[in-house]
C-alpha cells in the first residue's frame, strides 16, 4: 500500500489525529485508489475549503445586499421557500 502517510508532493507538514475508524477508512481507499494518504487528504481539504470559501462569500453578499437595505418582499421569501418544500 502508498498509504504510508508520505506526500507525493513537496508542501509543508502537519500533524493530524483520527479515530481508528477514519484511519481504516482513509488507508482502504488509499489502497483501493493506488493512491497515499496525504493526497487523499489534500484532495478532502481542497474540497472543503472551496465549499466553504463559497459559503463565507454568500453570507458576506447576503451581509453586504442587508446593510444596503436590500430586503426580499414577503412574497419572494414565500415563494422561495415554498420552492424548497
Amino acid at each position: 500500500m502508498r498509504g504510508s502517510g508520505m506526500a507525493s508532493t513537496a508542501g509543508d507538514e502537519i500533524t493530524v489525529r483520527l479515530d481508528a475508524e477514519k484511519r481504516a477508512a482513509l488507508d482502504a481507499l488509499a489502497t483501493a485508489t493506488d493512491r497515499d494518504r496525504s493526497s487523499l487528504i489534500n484532495d478532502a481539504l481542497d474540497a472543503y475549503l472551496a465549499a466553504n470559501r463559497e459559503q463565507l462569500a454568500r453570507i458576506q453578499e447576503g451581509l453586504r445586499q442587508a446593510e444596503a437595505g436590500k430586503f426580499a418582499t414577503d412574497d419572494e421569501v414565500a415563494a422561495a421557500y415554498a420552492r424548497w418544500r
